[in-house]
Parts: structure tokens; C-alpha cells; sequence
């Protein structure tokens, strides 16, 4: 009878014991079960947000029919400007040599050059040639009128496409120019439609236009 009892006593006890440790083991799997959706999830959310930011940005493209005259190598390539400051970079543009005689005449150069994320609205040599030629003459012969002329081409900002949308900003020469547009076709001051746009230099964002901007 007694060993009866013992023996019950010590089963009793057994279980006791080991009951505990088996529904710890399966409240730990069952914790690890549900834990894993939501790591999965975690990884899925992280996947998600870090897309985007790898997507590539139009914004940081030159656009443009007149991009394709651009030199595919050398100073005057898009990556040749991208290491020079504005005036220096127009100079290795063949495209812009009258504007850079307009810039020297007016003694603008280093003005340029040291100036800190500026938008230069550049006129191509057809633009210039717009202007009859003793009009011109006259104009490149007075630097004060020329000086004005050029700094209303100039804003004290680095200018992105989406700025350009249905914008208005204060030039150096402390007029106002006006843009408006959208993808990859804008218009300066209604008359002056940009050819290719976003060129970067080292201290400019620059879109070369097709007619020079007079000040209002």
C-alpha cells in the first residue's frame, strides 16, 4: 500500500514538474511562429521605402534639342563644364562664343565665376544673331547697357526644372524674368523658349535659350 502511494506520489510530482517546461516550449514556438511574419514584414517595408530614393531623378539630366551639338568629350562636354565655374564653361561651348565676347566686353567674367549657385539663362550665337547686326555692335560697345543686358540673364539661385514651371524670379541686374512650362519645354519671358536646359558647371545651373532677354 505504501509503495502504492509513493509511487503515485512520485508521478504526481513528475508531472508536475515536466508540465511547465512543455508548455513553455510551446509557448516559445508559438511566439517564434508569429514573430516571423513580422520581421518579414519589416524587411518587406524597408524594401519598399528604399526604392524610390534609388529611382533616377529627370532633374539631374540636361534636356533639349540643342544638347546634341554639345561636345561628347572634352572641356566643352557636359561633364567637361560640370568641373568649371560658369564663364570658363560657356568658353569650351562653341555654341556660346558670342555670349562669352558679351561677358569679357562687360568685364564680367570673375564676376561670374566666383559667384556661389547662380542660373545662367545663356543665349546662343543664333539668339545674338537675332539682334541686327549694328544694334549689336552698338550694344557690345557700351558696357553699361551691356552689363545690364547680362545680369538680367542671371538669378542668385541654382534653378531646377520644376522651379521653371510657372516661375518668377529677380535677376542680378534686379529685374524680374518670368518662366512657364513642363517635361522638357519651357519659355523665359513668353518669347524665349530654353533649347537645352539643366547644363551644370561647377557653380551654375545654366539653360541655354534661343533669343537673347531684354530688361523690362
Amino acid at each position: 500500500m505504501n509503495s502504492m502511494k509513493i509511487r503515485r506520489t512520485a508521478i504526481a510530482v513528475a508531472a508536475a514538474t515536466v508540465l511547465p517546461f512543455s508548455l513553455a516550449a510551446c509557448s516559445d514556438s508559438g511566439g517564434d511562429t508569429k514573430a516571423a511574419p513580422t520581421a518579414a514584414a519589416g524587411d518587406e517595408a524597408k524594401t519598399q521605402t528604399s526604392t524610390p530614393s534609388e529611382a533616377p531623378t529627370t532633374d539631374d539630366q540636361p534636356f533639349g534639342p540643342a544638347c546634341a551639338g554639345v561636345p561628347k568629350e572634352g572641356a566643352g562636354s557636359f561633364d567637361g563644364m560640370a568641373k568649371d565655374p560658369v564663364a570658363t564653361a560657356a568658353s569650351n561651348n562653341p555654341a556660346l562664343s558670342t555670349l562669352v565676347t558679351a561677358v569679357k566686353k562687360a568685364g564680367l567674367v570673375d564676376t561670374l565665376n566666383n559667384a556661389e549657385n547662380i542660373t545662367v539663362f545663356a543665349p546662343t550665337n543664333d539668339a545674338f544673331a537675332k539682334i541686327p547686326k549694328a544694334d549689336l555692335d552698338k550694344v557690345l560697345a557700351d558696357k553699361a547697357t551691356l552689363t545690364k543686358i547680362l545680369t538680367y540673364h542671371v538669378v542668385g539661385q541654382r534653378l531646377t526644372p520644376k522651379q521653371l514651371e510657372n516661375g518668377s524670379f529677380e535677376t542680378l541686374q534686379k529685374g524680374m524674368i518670368t518662366t512657364k512650362g513642363s517635361g522638357e519645354d519651357y519659355t523665359v519671358n513668353d518669347t524665349s523658349k530654353v533649347v537645352c536646359g539643366n547644363v551644370k558647371t561647377a557653380n551654375a545651373n545654366v539653360y541655354i535659350v534661343d533669343t537673347v532677354l531684354m530688361p523690362k
